[in-house]
C-alpha cells in the first residue's frame, strides 16, 4: 500500500478542497473500529434528495435493515469502498443508502456513480451536510440500523462490505 493510500485510510476525508471543514468527531474513534456507543438511537428525522427531485425521509426506511453511508466524490477512501457497497446492495438483505456530502448538483453525483459502474447505489444528496453534522462524521462514515430504525453500530473509514467480518456485523440486525 502506498504512503498516500495509507495516509488517506488513517486520516479519512474531512474537507473538500476550498470547502467548509466537517466537524470534529465528538470522541476520537479509531478508523475502522465499530462504535456501539449510540446503539438504540432512533433514525434521525432528515430528508435527502435525488437527481429526479425526489425526496425521502430517513424515518420512512424502517422495515428493513439500513446502512447509511456518508461519502463524497472528492474522498478517496469513500470512492474505494463504493464497489463493495454496490455488491452489498445487490444482495438485497440490507438497504444501502449512499448519501453524498458534496455541495454540487445531484446530477454530477449520479454521473459519478454511473461512471464507476455502481448500478445499485442510488445517488442521494445532503447538500447542506445536515447528516454529516448530525453524526459528527469524518468521511466515509457508515451507520447501521435495524429494521425498527434503531442504530446498531457505526464505523468511520472505509470497510470491505462483502467480507466475512462485515457479514457477521450485519447479521446483528436480525
Amino acid at each position: 500500500m502506498s504512503a498516500l493510500a495509507l495516509t488517506l485510510l488513517v486520516a479519512g476525508c474531512d474537507r473538500q478542497s476550498g470547502g467548509q471543514a466537517q466537524p470534529e468527531p465528538a470522541k476520537a474513534a479509531a478508523i475502522g473500529t465499530i462504535d456501539r456507543s449510540h446503539k438504540g438511537s432512533e433514525l434521525p428525522d432528515f430528508t435527502v434528495r435525488n437527481a429526479a427531485g425526489g425526496e425521502i425521509q430517513l424515518k420512512q426506511l424502517k422495515g428493513k435493515p439500513l446502512l447509511i453511508n456518508l461519502w463524497a466524490t472528492w474522498c478517496a477512501p469513500c470512492i474505494a469502498e463504493l464497489p463493495a457497497l454496490d455488491r452489498l446492495a445487490a444482495q438485497g438483505q440490507v438497504k444501502v443508502l449512499t448519501v453524498s456530502q458534496d455541495m454540487v448538483q445531484l446530477e454530477k453525483v449520479a454521473a459519478f456513480l454511473k461512471q464507476r459502474g455502481t448500478a445499485r447505489l442510488e445517488p442521494w444528496l445532503d447538500p447542506e451536510n445536515e447528516l454529516g453534522f448530525h453524526y459528527q462524521a469524518t468521511l466515509p462514515t457508515s451507520i447501521f440500523y435495524d429494521a425498527q430504525g434503531r442504530e446498531v453500530w457505526r464505523v468511520i473509514g472505509p470497510r470491505e462490505w462483502d467480507g466475512a467480518a462485515t457479514t457477521a456485523l450485519l447479521a446483528e440486525a436480525h
